[in-house]
């Protein structure tokens, strides 16, 4: 019974095992199941294209935006109002300082008798529109010594003497031309000089526009380097009519950045160089010192051709003591007297040549960029008399 039983048992377990070897390579060989079908499969003609992508960290990165530049906006050059005649356009601006000599003066003159209480109402007004002590005493003793000899004295008369004898104070032979020309091919140099207050950066500024009005190249120098905005400012004032700056950085030496300035003026070829200096007091004599060093370091390129005393009209005769220790540093050649419509002592202009012997070579008559003016004797006068007529005539 035992032998039966082993007997089975061994051909179950042969049934079994041969069972086993069929089913397990058909396992094996079972097919993995499709894959889906994606969209580039499907549609093979088309290229797909991926968006970009860091290779290292697989980040999408989008694409920076385009910027437009913004459009280049070009400043407009200024052309300067000509020269000729300016003073004659601006007449009407003396008319604070036309009512001392126009109306004041001519009034006195026109009196039925001309006494000694009158002839010193006339000095007094000579004297107090800063016509000076000597200057007003040889203007009335000639108007008096001819008025004596003429007898008549008809209104046409009067002003005609008054504006002779003025003109001659002026000194109509003194040179009044700015030496601005080129020479060896270098540039002429202006030197522009003058107080803290006196309007020496704006008037610099004027003087450029004068220079181009009249036909000249101009390289501005900005040798105020204490003053913080007075480089912005010059700057501004040469990029209205195209003439380039030099500059240097705040609180450089002026004196190399007046070098500089000169020696850009000569590579670029231009007519004229102007340099602005700081303002100075003229009892600092450290100041007044440096001064001196600019014009030494900017005359190794050559001599300077012309300096400008820039003085306040409206400060009388405390201008004539600015101009004279100017004088001592600076070998001044003219003077450009700013702020004449602000005040009705126009006869500062006399007292300027009288003392120093320098004449005025520029007058400001207002705020406009083209407001300074040369000064001609003659048109001058004319425009401080008027045209008021008398009150009588004979």
């Amino acid at each position: 019974m035992k032998e039966y039983l082993l007997v089975v048992l061994a051909l179950l377990g042969v049934l079994i095992l041969g069972g086993l070897s069929l089913v397990v390579p058909r396992l094996r060989r079972r097919p993995q199941p499709p894959l889906p079908e994606t969209e580039v499969e499907a549609r093979p003609e088309e290229a797909v294209e991926a968006p970009p992508s860091e290779v290292s960290t697989g980040i999408l990165v989008e694409p920076p935006p385009v910027v437009e530049a913004p459009p280049v906006v070009e400043v407009p050059i200024e052309v300067p109002e000509p020269t000729a005649g300016r003073l004659v356009r601006l007449r009407s601006r003396l008319s604070r300082s036309q009512n001392v000599f126009g109306k004041g003066l001519l009034g006195l003159l026109s009196r039925d008798h001309l006494d000694e209480d009158t002839w010193e109402e006339i000095e007094d007004s000579l004297i107090t529109a800063d016509v000076g002590v000597e200057s007003t005493r040889e203007i009335v003793d000639r108007l008096r010594e001819r008025t004596r000899v003429l007898g008549t004295r008809s209104a046409t008369e009067l002003r005609s003497l008054l504006a002779a004898e003025l003109v001659n104070a002026l000194d109509p032979t003194l040179d009044r031309s700015l030496k601005t020309a080129p020479k060896d091919g270098v540039p002429a140099v202006v030197l522009v000089v003058g107080v803290n207050g006196a309007g020496k950066t704006t008037t610099c500024g004027k003087i450029a526009r004068v220079l181009i009005a009249d036909g000249r190249t101009v390289l501005l120098g900005a040798a105020d380097t204490f003053r913080a905005a007075a480089a912005d400012q010059l700057e501004t004032w040469g990029s209205r009519v195209g003439a380039e700056t030099v500059r240097g950085p705040e609180a450089a030496d002026p004196a190399s950045v007046a070098f500089d300035a000169v020696k850009r003026g000569i590579d670029t070829v231009v007519d004229t160089v102007l340099i602005d200096t700081a303002g100075r007091l003229q009892n600092k004599v450290g100041l007044m010192d440096e001064l001196g060093k600019v014009k030494r370091v900017v005359e190794k390129h050559g001599p300077i051709d012309e300096t400008l005393l820039i003085l306040d009209a409206t400060t009388g005769q405390n201008g004539l003591e600015q101009a004279r220790v100017f004088t001592e540093v600076v070998n001044v050649t003219g003077v450009a007297l700013t702020k004449l419509d602000g005040t009705a002592k126009g006869g500062i202009v006399i007292s300027v040549q009288r003392k120093l012997g320098i004449p005025v070579k520029l007058v400001g008559l207002g705020e406009g960029p083209d407001d300074l003016a040369p000064f001609e004797p003659a048109q001058f006068v004319d425009a401080l008399l008027g045209t008021e007529p008398l009150a009588r005539d004979a």
